[in-house]
């Protein structure tokens, strides 16, 4: 695997992201509050560049070991989520997010984003 963005690490939140030819595996753990919104705006910005940069076929994002996500953070995945949906088609990717079932914050809101683009999200618990 090859890591192209340096890991995001603050407070008690971490984004991390690692490349597998045209796979993008991410991994966002702790707590994503206001105080990460930029940085977290920026990563996924970054991870959007990438996908574009190697024509990646998927992006999967693991939250299992996320335990909350606020909404000014989850409007940062809903601008991602319209751009991805917005790319012409070589450019357009899908979004795999792999949950905790037992995490009811997660079901609930992955299942809203979700209904944004069914034709690009999966939810795997």
């Amino acid at each position: 695997m090859t890591s192209w963005v340096e890991t995001m690490k603050e407070n008690d939140f971490t984004a991390d992201a690692s490349t597998t030819e045209r796979k993008i595996h991410v991994s966002l753990t702790g707590t994503a509050d206001l105080t990460v919104k930029t940085q977290l705006d920026r990563f996924l910005r970054a991870v959007h560049t990438e996908a574009q940069r190697c024509l990646a076929e998927e992006v999967t994002v693991d939250v299992r070991q996320l335990e909350f996500m606020n909404s000014s953070c989850l409007k940062c995945l809903v601008w991602w989520i319209s751009t991805v949906q917005e790319q012409p088609g070589e450019g357009k990717y899908r979004i795999v997010f792999v949950s905790s079932p037992s995490v009811y914050w997660q079901r609930r809101s992955l299942n809203a984003l979700a209904c944004l683009a069914n034709d690009i999200i999966t939810i795997q618990a």
